[in-house]
């Protein structure tokens, strides 16, 4: 979009959006939704009212828009009234919706295999085995360097993760080979998985179509995402008896359990979901409380005395 057609009142929202550093597809969303709301006043958003905002609301709720789209609303609007237009009795009307909490779909070990073998190339296998074997996010698979396969510890570097987090994620000897088949293949000198322009990395659309492809190859009647990769990840984890907190620090996130801040942190190993067997292990950050330690710790020393030594394998460029 050219400076011409931004209007000063959208110029100054992206403006306190990036003052406050907001992700680049957060501003966008956020764009987009005052947008909408500009669309059904049909005029400025700075001249509208409150009962045009109670409207708007309505609006949305009856024309069939999902919980999540309704919240993101309205954040977006929250955030154009309270500052961009610093007006927050705009605002009050706009409300959060409780979103319903529903089981996530989860694929058995054996679709896992089918799925993956369905892939539609080398390089979505590989794209998707990541999503499965070390528990990422679309983005971040989709994010990844050649450089963040760290094949000498055995992890997966994400570089700003969601709530833009650096962390370490598990690679096990499985995944590294699939990793290296696809190296072989293709030689990516920057992004892991390009793109059809190799400047730019494989977007979040294409691993999503090639996702739906596998499924629908494999003949899996459940609805599969990549998202759904990472929930089956985390429950296969479980079903191997891994504490629920050790697989809460692999996933960084807080759904389990709070998070315990000030607590040390030792590195521990943790089978790949990869292989069932428990053969291959890689590497977890897990809290300790003292010299004792914490009891997902202990359980997990006990169920995994030995680190699998195949960690001297150099990095992904090895033969």
């Amino acid at each position: 979009m050219t400076d011409q057609v931004i209007s000063p009142l959208r110029r100054r929202m992206i403006e306190d959006m990036a003052i406050r550093k907001f992700a680049s597809k957060t501003q966008h969303d956020y764009v987009q939704r005052v947008k909408d709301f500009a669309a059904f006043l049909g005029r400025s958003p700075a001249t509208a009212k409150s009962e045009e905002v109670r409207g708007f609301r309505l609006h949305l709720a009856s024309s069939g828009a999902g919980t999540p789209k309704i919240n993101a609303t309205v954040s977006a609007l929250r955030f154009f009234f309270n500052v961009t237009l610093d007006r927050p009795d705009l605002a009050k009307h706009l409300l959060f919706m409780h979103e319903p909490r529903k089981v996530p779909v989860v694929l058995s070990p054996e679709e896992v295999a089918r799925f993956l073998e369905a892939a539609p190339g080398t390089k979505y296998k590989a794209a998707l085995s990541v999503a499965y074997g070390a528990g990422l996010r679309v983005s971040e698979v989709v994010s990844l360097k050649v450089s963040d396969v760290d094949s000498k510890r055995m992890m997966l570097r994400v570089e700003q993760g969601k709530g833009r987090k650096d962390r370490h994620a598990m690679l096990s000897p499985v995944l590294l080979g699939l990793l290296r088949d696809w190296y072989r293949i293709a030689r990516p000198q920057g992004w892991l998985f390009p793109g059809q322009n190799p400047t730019n990395p494989m977007t979040t659309r294409q691993l999503t179509r090639a996702c739906h492809a596998a499924a629908h190859m494999a003949e899996i009647a459940k609805r599969v995402t990549p998202h759904t990769l990472r929930h089956s990840f985390a429950t296969h984890l479980l079903e191997q008896n891994i504490d629920i907190r050790v697989i809460q620090v692999l996933l960084e996130t807080t759904t389990y359990c709070p998070r315990t801040p000030g607590r040390r942190a030792y590195l521990l190993s943790v089978p790949s979901p990869m292989r069932r067997d428990c053969a291959d292990q890689a590497t977890a950050r897990v809290p300790r409380r003292r010299a004792c330690g914490h009891l997902a710790a202990r359980q997990l020393a006990r169920l995994h005395s030995g680190v699998d030594d195949a960690r001297g394998c150099g990095s992904i460029r090895a033969q």
